[in-house]
């Protein structure tokens, strides 16, 4: 049943199909839901085509679920990822990674995030809803298989063939990297579901579990019975993490229990499975995740479900026609994707494919029986798959199978297995093995050294030397050997310090970070074991090496030289040719322990024999290289070449090198053999490592006391010169604040400047605004006399017409009157409305007498108000608004006062004026004279104040301060003479006013009553008197002369301070100048 993908009208914004169809992908193609049909095992059968006009088939690679188990994405080999809903019904292009996937997750803690392995090597993580990117990690070097995510969701883990790496997903930064040997491959490495545990397999059938946090290795399995040993491809646990199945190329499935740690159960599987591709243990959730059903893919691309209890076959999925590439089953059981060899998605439903799922849960109480006292043979764990009736497994007699479990170290390295054996080997039978096979095996490699050595492992006195710190010898290593690894370099750092701290020579050795750094390097993950390997090295193959310290070890170079000279005379002959010592040919190899010549796994073999021999083996096998190397040597003439061949990797082989030195071992007189004049071995003591002071103590001793000197005098200078760099940071600050503060004073200067000229400016443009101003009130009070005059007139004009009006009107009614007499005796009634109307008449006259007198008494208050403003407006200004008062003031009793008596009193008054300026003048003059005089104290005090100031600033600094602060204070008494004389200025100008007033008020009240007098019905306001313009003309001329007597004076205290002010800034910025 297959149908091709059409366009229907789906208004839900997605892709959708229905069970049981077969659906084809296009770009930008919808699915077309053919029919749905409930018997079919296969839910929908997915196949990616393109759109071109030969449609080509896209082949999913890999598919993996949610955690729901009711959403998948798919990738296919063109890098297009998708999702399928399957209880929405829909699917939708999720992202475009335009190359192909090799390993997928959707089991993240974030539901709509997904993991997915590219074929770079790397792994991104998107988003389905925003199909964003979210992160891109880094750090494979091959194509990643597997990516298994923790049950919390917040870890990962990657695996490649070479490494598998941990990452935190929170912040997608990588925690460990797990790092093998080639010659042994990671197979898979996982975390069991809902626990704490990191399962890792390797190819060598090794099984490993950790702690996820710690890294702690909790056990071993134990390798298979070698009756049915496989080698293990394919993996598969149970939800509750107990039982773990393993397969590979054989159709044997191992049953692992992980909580005994055991082989428990062997399945074989029909005959014409030959090799298992797949495992998964189908989940339920009626077993509480001591899943039963286990789906295992065979090569012929079947799928077959087992129930590993019962080892019955309850269903399969697939043909030979369709064979299944790889497949994966939903966490809650209900759906099985597989990927079918030719590309497409096959999506079955489990319930219709078994009803043994579905079975009801067994029963909740359980018997729970002894273990068996001894251990089932192979044949007795070996069960056969059938069809039909289950075959139980027949108790065999044989030999019980023999488990040994190796302890793992809870610190160690893969690479650095120190604790998988026991102890107790022998040392001879060691020996032998090595020269049988040249090298002890890789496995057990650090476990043999540590045996050899016989290592005490001193965590008390290792702790106590780590604590004392990093030596000082040893701060700033990084400079003289840059690491690029940080963890090695610290290692490096603490295994050096605790030797300097163990020994004081160790912190002078100049070759110690070259003798020490190939150890460092191998037992990186465990500085103790490092620690004492190195100092056992030390003490054993380093004997006399430090007698002509800080030379080289003459006496050993020499026993080299020795041995090189008896066995090949020609080459040492060569190298005193070419004046080549052994400090060039034997002393390098020796003070890099042969790393800088050799790989890591001839070093590796080398040093099985070194420490399997007597500590004179070093020793020879220097001699044994240079004689393996002597074509070469005897080639070369110049010293650098020389150097260069004893400090770089060369063509040799180091078994030849190791069988020479075997033969020098044997084949050396006794009187020139090195083991005559070294010691045998000794191990490090148990507690406390053992007093090494094989060295010229007093040599060293001084050498620590000049350094400490020299630390010393280097610490003195540097405190020396941190003083001269304050001394001179200060000297510059200074510097700095006195030229800040020049300029400031220089802006200052230019400022004043400046404000004066504004001022100068300012002054000129009030004189002539003032001028202005003059003539304006001019004109305003000359239109102010014309418009009153005419006020006048019209009012008297008015009063006129309303007189007039009022004879008119009485006119009318006596003739009224009459004539109301004369019919009086006709009509009383009408005699009667008559007199009403005049009664009402007359009120209305009477009011509008009322409201005339009303409107005059107001005119005469707005006249009084406007005489008051002016009033106020005059004592505001200065001297000259006096003139303007008295003139306002007297308008109007000047026109009623008879033409001698105002001669009269304008003469009397034009005398006061003179009395009053002359008095004026006086003032003037004595104020000059006080002010001269001030003035003239000033200049001589200054004068003095000078003299004084430059002989206090040349011998005390600190006076100007004194100084500046007195003359603030005769600064500030300044301006209080300024404002009394500036306060006395105005009381004299206030007492004038008062005295005008005073003098004007008795003749104006007599004028007053003179003119209502003569015009009883003219207002007492009416009138405006006039002041001659004489008396004007001299008023103003004397102000003029005032104002310009003022300005002078003005002018010349200006030009006073300023040089005032010029000399005193002179006198202080002498000394500054000095100072500098």
């Amino acid at each position: 049943m297959r149908g091709r993908a059409r366009r229907d009208g789906d208004t839900t914004g997605g892709k959708q199909w229905l069970p049981g169809a077969t659906v084809i992908l296009q770009p930008m193609a919808r699915l077309n839901a053919l029919r749905r049909v409930y018997a079919f095992r296969i839910i929908v059968n997915i196949i990616h085509t393109t759109s071109d006009y030969l449609p080509k088939v896209l082949r999913f690679l890999n598919v993996a679920f949610d955690s729901s188990g009711d959403c998948l994405i798919a990738g296919d080999h063109q890098g297009n990822i998708y999702v399928f809903d399957l209880s929405g019904n829909r699917f939708n292009l999720v992202q475009r990674t335009a190359q192909a996937c090799t390993a997928l997750a959707f089991n993240l803690r974030r539901k709509s995030e997904f993991l997915v392995a590219l074929a770079d090597y790397s792994i991104k993580c998107f988003d389905t809803v925003t199909k964003e990117l979210i992160s891109w990690m880094r750090g494979h070097e091959s194509s990643v298989f597997s990516i298994s995510v923790h049950a919390s969701g917040r870890y990962a883990i990657t695996t490649s063939s070479d490494t598998a790496q941990l990452w935190d997903l929170d912040t997608f930064q990588r925690k460990r990297k797990l790092n093998i040997l080639q010659s042994v491959g990671i197979q898979k490495v996982f975390f069991l579901p809902l626990s704490n545990t990191i399962l890792s397999c390797f190819k060598d059938n090794s099984i490993f579990a950790w702690e996820c946090d710690t890294l702690f290795c909790k056990y071993q399995l134990p390798p298979p019975p070698e009756s049915s040993s496989i080698l293990y491809k394919v993996f598969a646990v149970t939800r509750d993490g107990r039982i773990l199945a393993a397969g590979g190329k054989s159709n044997h499935l191992h049953l692992w229990c992980l909580e005994a740690k055991q082989l428990f159960r062997i399945i074989q599987m029909p005959t014409k499975v030959r090799a298992i591709r797949y495992l998964e243990f189908l989940p339920d959730s009626f077993d509480a995740g001591s899943n039963q059903v286990l789906g295992v893919l065979s090569q012929d691309g079947i799928m077959r479900f087992i129930n590993v209890q019962t080892c019955k076959l309850l269903f399969e999925i697939g043909s030979l026609d369709e064979g299944i590439s790889s497949s994966v089953i939903s966490p809650h059981g209900r759906y099985i994707a597989s990927i079918m060899e030719n590309g497409s998605l096959n999506i079955y439903s489990v319930q219709a494919l078994t009803q043994e799922i579905n079975k009801p849960p067994p029963p909740l109480v359980k018997v729970i029986e002894d273990l068996p006292k001894s251990k089932l043979t192979s044949g007795d764990l070996k069960m056969k798959v059938t069809s039909g009736r289950v075959q139980r497994p027949a108790k065999s007699r044989e030999n019980q199978i023999q488990t040994r479990i190796l302890k793992q170290d809870l610190t160690g390295h893969f690479e650095n297995k120190e604790n998988e054996l026991s102890d107790g080997l022998n040392k001879k039978r060691l020996q032998i093995l090595l020269k049988g096979y040249g090298e002890y095996p890789t496995k057990y490699r650090m476990f043999i050294w540590r045996s050899l050595l016989q290592l005490p492992e001193n965590h008390t006195a290792f702790s106590s030397l780590i604590d004392k710190g990093i030596h000082v010898a040893f701060l700033n290593l990084q400079k003289k050997y840059p690491i690029k690894s940080r963890k090695l370099l610290r290692v490096l750092q603490r295994t050096l310090s605790a030797l300097a701290h163990w020994s004081a020579i160790f912190s002078d050795t100049p070759y110690l970070p070259l003798l020490a750094f190939p150890f460092v390097k191998l037992f990186q993950n465990n500085q103790l074991i490092c620690f004492e390997v190195v100092a056992t090295l030390i003490i054993n193959w380093c004997q006399h090496w430090f007698e002509y310290f800080p030379n080289p070890p003459i006496n050993i170079l020499s026993m080299i030289e020795n041995v090189l000279a008896f066995h090949d005379k020609e080459l040492l002959q060569h190298f005193r040719e070419h004046d080549i010592t052994s400090q060039v040919y034997a002393w390098p190899l020796l003070e890099t322990v042969f790393s800088e010549v050799l790989t890591r796994e001839e070093w590796l073999k080398l040093f099985d024999n070194v420490f399997s021999n007597h500590p004179s083996f070093l020793l020879l096998t220097v001699v044994a290289y240079n004689i393996c190397s002597r074509a070469p040597l005897l080639n070369c003439s110049l010293k650098d070449d020389f150097e260069y061949f004893f400090h770089h990797r060369n063509n040799l082989d180091i078994s030849a090198v190791i069988r020479e030195a075997y033969h020098l071992m044997d084949t050396t007189p006794a009187d020139i053999h090195p083991d005559n004049m070294l010691d045998v071995f000794v191990a490090l003591t148990q507690g406390q490592y053992p007093v090494f002071n094989q060295y010229p103590k007093f040599i060293v001793d001084y050498q620590t006391q000049e350094r400490e000197r020299i630390r010393n005098d280097e610490l003195d200078y540097l405190r020396e010169r941190q003083t001269v760099e304050n001394m001179q940071a200060e000297v510059d600050q200074q510097r700095v604040e006195d030229e800040a503060w020049y300029q400031k004073q220089e802006l200052l200067r230019k400022a004043e400047e400046t404000r004066r000229e504004m001022l100068l400016q300012e002054e000129e443009k009030m004189i002539q605004q003032r001028q202005r101003l003059a003539a304006v009130k001019r004109e305003l009070k000359a239109k102010e006399m014309h418009l009153q005059e005419a006020a006048r007139r019209r009012f008297l004009k008015l009063q006129q017409d309303q007189r007039e009006m009022e004879l008119r009107r009485l006119e009318d009614e006596i003739e009224r009157k009459v004539h109301m007499r004369d019919q009086e005796m006709a009509t009383a009634v009408k005699d009667l409305e008559m007199r009403h109307l005049e009664l009402e008449s007359q009120k209305r006259l009477y009011e509008k007498n009322l409201t005339r007198n009303q409107e005059t008494a107001a005119k005469e208050m707005r006249e009084d108000a406007d005489a008051y403003r002016r009033k106020v407006n005059l004592e505001e200004h200065t001297f000259h608004r006096l003139i303007e008062t008295d003139q306002t003031q007297n308008q109007k009793t000047q026109k009623l006062i008879e033409e001698n008596l105002a001669k009269a009193e304008q003469a009397c008054l034009n005398t006061d004026w003179r009395i009053q300026a002359l008095h004026k003048q006086r003032c003037d003059d004595l104020q000059r004279n006080e002010r001269y005089e001030e003035m003239a104290k000033l200049l001589r005090k200054n004068r003095r104040k000078e003299i004084e100031v430059l002989n206090a600033m040349m011998e005390k600094e600190a006076k100007k301060w004194e100084e500046a602060e007195e003359k603030d204070f005769r600064l500030k008494s300044e301006k209080k003479a300024s404002a009394l004389s500036d306060a006395s200025r105005q009381w004299f100008l206030e007492k004038e006013i008062n005295d005008a007033l005073e003098h004007t008020e008795g003749p104006r009240s007599q004028y007053e009553q003179v003119a209502s007098s003569c015009l009883p019905r003219t207002s007492p306001g009416s009138d405006v008197s006039e002041v001659d313009a004489s008396t004007w003309i001299s008023l103003n001329q004397r102000k003029i002369q005032w104002d310009t007597m003022e300005q002078d004076l003005l002018e010349r205290v200006r030009n006073l301070r300023q040089r005032l002010t010029t000399q005193a800034r002179h006198s202080c910025q002498t000394p500054h100048l000095l100072a500098i």
